[in-house]
């Protein structure tokens, strides 16, 4: 299934979008976010402009997520529509990558099932994609490109969704294997960027007028590792605070079994540094983590929340949970909802355990019934959602820092922005303030939300 030596770009590739619109649509992750922001700006450089209407493009491209199974059921509803678009449009060009598609037996699905579909290509196709459509445009044919590399992504450029926030991994891959997880055989083993090459595409970024960056890897925790150099992630973010001339620096996910002190001091000492944690425990039963593969301990887990809240005061702390993985018993769960009692998370992701083909937990016989998982989520949401609450009414008359992302999407008349920790803000101004670091006084508190009015003048 595989389609070799087409890395090299054909030097008409950049004449290929010459006149044509190209739609991208993104499921999943942040590196998900990312890799659309990559393939946006080699679109660009084959010179198609871009349309957030996909009945208006002439290239479709569909960045999947394999993480559960509703974002595949969506692609899978999206590529049924457009075979009726392809019909009134048989010109049009439909592109699906990401990480559904790096899984030989999805990408066997996808180019079995949707024949109005021109190329299929995997994670690390994504610097072939000029070559692939280049190809497809002259030959008219069907690519499918899975191939199990990892190419060179330095120097590929970005078309940054914001002017003044990026994202910016630091490393690709996962070598953790949580047995419920697929991310290892989609994105591969950890790979980490060198502290020259992050540091200087930060530092661009900071000329540039960017203000945050979000630093992004599958377990930031486990940046350097693979390196020559004797270098760790609490030196790159010290590196970043000291030396890339950005105001926020971000960074997610950290995994709890290597989340160092070094690190915690990092965030404590780095002025730049958002204290903002996003921990992922997964469960409260040490049981499950066990099966779950986490290699921590609930002890552990808590040992680690205590750490960071004692070091760092006002600091947030968020984390991922799954409900229902094969096996939970109600005592297990009961062990989930007192942890979180007892961490007390500023907000929490939770999940339905869904199985993923080929890792450990899918070949479990006790699946629980879809009854139990919804039933046991809605309890713990319900428990999430009043320490949510809680813990943003803490917040209630004082001035916190918020850079703005720009107006309200549910209503313009407020402009919303996020504080350091993360929170997301509503506020009334007179004037655009996009862009801006301001200092807001917290009127209301609110589960999902905090609202505010302008305290000080524009930082």
């Amino acid at each position: 299934m595989t389609v070799r030596d087409v890395s090299g770009i054909p030097q008409e590739a950049n004449k290929v979008g010459t006149g044509k619109k190209a739609a991208i649509i993104t499921f999943g992750c942040q590196m998900n976010e990312h890799d659309s922001e990559v393939i946006a700006a080699l679109l660009e450089s084959m010179n198609y402009c871009h349309t957030p209407s996909p009945e208006e493009a002439d290239l479709i491209v569909i960045n999947t997520c394999a993480v559960r199974q509703k974002p595949e059921d969506k692609v899978s509803s999206l590529l049924g529509k457009y075979q009726e678009l392809k019909k009134e449009k048989p010109d049009l060009m439909i592109a699906v990558t990401g990480c559904m598609t790096q899984q030989e037996e999805l990408a066997a699905y996808i180019r079995d099932r949707f024949h109005h579909v021109d190329l299929i290509l995997g994670t690390h196709a994504l610097p072939r994609l000029p070559s692939l459509i280049a190809m497809i445009t002259e030959h008219k044919g069907r690519i499918v490109d899975i191939e199990e590399d990892y190419p060179d992504r330095e120097g590929l450029p970005i078309s940054h969704s914001s002017s003044f926030k990026a994202w910016l991994p630091v490393i690709y891959g996962c070598n953790n294997y949580c047995s419920y997880c697929v991310v290892p055989y989609v994105r591969g083993r950890e790979r980490s960027r060198s502290l020259r090459d992050i540091l200087n595409e930060a530092s661009d970024l900071g000329a540039k007028g960017f203000i945050e960056v979000t630093l992004l890897g599958q377990n930031v925790n486990s940046y350097g590792q693979d390196l020559a150099e004797n270098v760790d992630f609490p030196d790159l973010l010290m590196a970043l605070n000291d030396k890339s001339g950005l105001k926020r620096i971000r960074f997610m996910t950290s995994h709890p079994k290597d989340l160092s002190d070094r690190l915690i001091e990092a965030v404590k000492n780095g002025d730049q540094i958002c204290e903002h944690f996003h921990l992922p425990v997964q469960s409260g039963s040490n049981r499950i983590l066990e099966k779950m593969n986490r290699s921590y301990t609930r002890e552990k887990y808590m040992e680690l929340i205590n750490k960071i809240r004692a070091s760092i005061p006002g600091v947030a702390i968020t984390s991922d949970l799954i409900v229902g993985f094969p096996g939970e018993e109600e005592s297990d769960f009961l062990d989930t909802l007192s942890l979180v009692e007892e961490a007390r998370f500023d907000n929490a992701f939770s999940f339905l355990y869904s199985p993923r083909k080929n890792t450990a937990a899918a070949m479990l016989s006790d699946q629980l019934s879809a009854m139990v998982k919804n039933d046991r989520l809605k309890r713990l949401n319900e428990i999430q959602h009043r320490i949510s609450k809680e813990m943003n009414h803490n917040l209630l008359n004082k001035v916190v820092e918020v850079l703005v992302d720009g107006p309200s999407k549910s209503d313009p008349a407020f402009q919303t922005g996020r504080t350091r920790t993360n929170k997301l803000v509503h506020l009334s101004a007179d004037v655009d303030l996009s862009g801006k670091v301001i200092a807001v006084r917290i009127t209301e508190a609110k589960t999902w939300n905090l609202h505010g009015e302008l305290a000080e003048g524009i930082k």
